[in-house]
């Protein structure tokens, strides 16, 4: 067994003063932070600060670099998993801040990429489970990372175990990067078309008080209903049945800590399936598409179901523009939460029949294409998840495994 401290070289981040952070928008280098970490993936948007870029001199040490494995040492474990990435070329460059952990592998003893598999495995976090410590911020030390021990196989075995490991995730990732794309090209129409008014022939339609003619502005409740979910209590929830979808299955889908129940005492209501819009209306506010079949929707998220069929994306695509006007009126000093009253009073435009189809027809097959990709990237996961512990543990032979193909959208 190898200790994991002897076949990589670990870096904690430098202690940035958060004073002098700059905001996403401003010029200057990305730092990562703990916040930055998910479950492999590292996330920007909102999330993002950064360090002036004429602040940066004597900080080369905290460069991160393509491939760079990255832990967060604070709340390592959240919800749907371990908080562990690896860094692209679009995450860089970037600076590597205090309570996060990077990871390379040692030269001529492990490679990087292997690293990345050995936290990916069920052992790592059971490994961190067991060492976390800390009742309000659950933490691990960089001494408790590098205690992990593990069977390290010789280098041309590690090439080819991350050859195919990696074979998933870089299809993985590319589909995820087209999902984006096709739901970001998605946001845009609806934002030119229904917040810009520059939809097919705007030019020869009145307009008055930001309402073209022929269209409406009703609220959300008139247009959609809301479906809270089922309260379900800790003892419903076991192994098996159908997966119980909370925020963060919303968020990343379906997990290994994803509660199930049977759903004979769930009413129909209750169940989802794919396509379904679901809306989170409690502490996380977020709109997503259901993309992973049948499933059963917890309380705190809505299911959102459009009155007219042909308004669904419309609808979704409101709902996610009216976020920030919501939070406005979210309640709750804890946890804040939306009341059904702020969706009763927001105003939705509704265009007319020619205009939702026109924006029907160009913006369905971007979403269908998004939980076809959805659907991909399930099978993938599923297959490279089966595939790790073995190839980790030996027990497979890596060279006789086929390496999945692209499939298109």
């Amino acid at each position: 067994m190898t200790r994991l401290g002897d076949a990589s070289n670990m870096l904690v981040g430098f202690a940035f003063k958060s004073a002098g952070f700059l905001d996403g928008d401003a010029d200057g280098v990305r730092i990562l932070r703990g916040d930055n970490v998910q479950q492999g993936y590292i996330r920007w948007g909102d999330k993002t600060k950064k360090w002036p870029t004429a602040q940066c001199d004597g900080l080369e040490r905290y460069q991160l670099a393509e491939d760079d494995v990255i832990l967060a040492m604070d709340r390592p474990i959240v919800g749907d998993g371990l908080k562990m990435a690896w860094i692209r070329p679009d995450d860089l460059p970037a600076l590597l801040v205090q309570r996060v952990c990077r990871l390379r592998g040692k030269p001529g003893v492990a490679l990087t990429k292997f690293i990345r598999y050995v936290l990916a495995a069920s052992d790592f976090s059971d490994h961190i489970h067991r060492i976390t410590t800390g009742a309000n911020v659950p933490h691990i030390s960089g001494k408790d990372i590098a205690a992990y021990e593990f069977e390290l196989p010789d280098l041309d075995d590690q090439t080819r175990i991350v050859e195919c490991l990696s074979a998933y995730d870089d299809l993985i990732a590319t589909n995820q990067r087209r999902s984006a794309l096709l739901e970001d090209a998605g946001r845009r129409l609806y934002r030119e078309w229904f917040v810009h008014l520059r939809f097919p022939g705007h030019e020869s339609v009145p307009v008055k008080d930001g309402v073209p003619e022929g269209w409406r502005k009703k609220p959300m409740t008139g247009v959609a209903d809301f479906v809270n979910g089922f309260a379900f209590k800790p003892e419903h929830l076991g192994d098996s049945g159908l997966p119980v979808v909370k925020i963060p299955e919303l968020r990343s889908g379906i997990t290994s800590k994803t509660p199930y129940n049977p759903g004979n005492i769930v009413p129909q209501r209750n169940h989802i399936n794919t396509g379904d819009v679901l809306f989170s209306w409690s502490a996380t506010l977020l709109v997503n598409e259901w993309g992973e079949g049948p499933a059963l929707l917890n309380q705190h998220l809505f299911k959102v179901i459009p009155h007219n069929e042909l308004h669904k994306r419309l609808v979704r695509f409101a709902v996610e523009a009216a976020i920030p006007e919501l939070i406005g009126h979210a309640v709750g000093a804890t946890m804040q939460h939306i009341r059904r009253s702020a969706l009763d009073n927001h105003l939705m435009l509704v265009p007319d029949e020619t205009t939702a189809v026109a924006f029907a027809a160009q913006v369905d097959p971007m979403m269908d294409a998004v939980l076809n990709l959805t659907a991909q990237n399930r099978e993938l996961a599923k297959t490279r998840d089966l595939l790790l512990p073995k190839l980790m543990s030996g027990q497979l032979d890596v060279s006789g495994i086929a390496l999945p193909d692209e499939v298109a959208a």
